[in-house]
């Protein structure tokens, strides 16, 4: 989306676009969109309802795979750090615990990728960043990490979003869009990849897991991109309810 075909207004302090959204936060989403487009996913929509949750992502993405089904990626951006933690009085000791448990989890990593090489999953985004599906050898520290980062996670992030969305197998890939000064790697959530936003692009800050979704998942998100992209146009056009229903006569 232009930010051009966005007017703003001052609200309080603030410039607000009309639906509420700041001008940095559309910036983000218009970033991500051309990081989707850039990258072969031609069917990319803002504000996109996802199925079997009630959540929305600021970005969906789709890339088609020649007769196969292709790729499905999720973005969310995030322009403050209240928008990304959950505000309570316990952040400060939250995030000292989150660093230490990301501290011994990158230990772990780094050990298994030397002892278990077969590990690696060829991901078909960003041949440079293969991750690996360390979950399968049922390495007991390395659960017991995955466990409390998703525990501390969750207690500082607002809600449990992020989880959800991969839990419910919503898409293949999920990034967490991100101004640089808010990146910090062990806030990122597990599963997630992190963009940055950096001279006015986004860069890779930290790879994203693949998650095998069903065929169905992918077909109903490409279907709901395709319905939002609809609704954007026909507010940009003006065209409503009256103007396309049916006329008896």
């Amino acid at each position: 989306m232009d930010a051009r075909v966005s007017s703003t207004q001052n609200c309080g302090g603030s410039r607000l676009s009309c639906n509420g959204e700041t001008p940095a936060h559309l910036r983000l989403k218009r970033l991500a969109l051309i990081f989707a487009q850039q990258r072969g996913y031609s069917a990319c929509a803002l504000e996109v309802s996802l199925p079997r949750c009630r959540y929305r992502a600021d970005v969906a993405a789709y890339r088609p795979n020649g007769k196969q089904i292709g790729t499905t990626a999720v973005f969310e951006c995030k322009q403050a750090l209240v928008d990304l933690r959950r505000d309570n009085g316990c952040t400060a000791t939250t995030l000292r615990r989150l660093e230490k448990v990301h501290q011994r989890r990158e230990v772990l990593e780094r050990n298994l990728r030397v002892h278990y090489p077969a590990l690696r999953v060829h991901d078909s985004l960003f041949a440079e960043f293969d991750s690996h599906n360390f979950e399968v050898i049922d390495h007991r520290g390395y659960k017991q990490v995955l466990r409390q980062t998703r525990a501390l996670q969750n207690r500082l992030f607002d809600g449990t979003k992020f989880e959800t969305l991969i839990r419910y197998g919503c898409a293949n890939l999920f990034f967490l869009v991100l101004p640089q000064k808010l990146f910090r790697e062990s806030e990122i959530p597990i599963g997630w990849g992190a963009l940055i936003e950096s001279n006015g692009a986004l860069q890779l800050a930290r790879k994203p897991t693949w998650h095998d979704v069903p065929d169905q998942n992918q077909l109903r998100l490409l279907e709901r991109i395709a319905r939002a992209g609809t609704r954007a146009l026909n507010r940009k056009l003006e065209i409503n309810f009256e103007t396309v229903a049916v006329s008896d006569r």
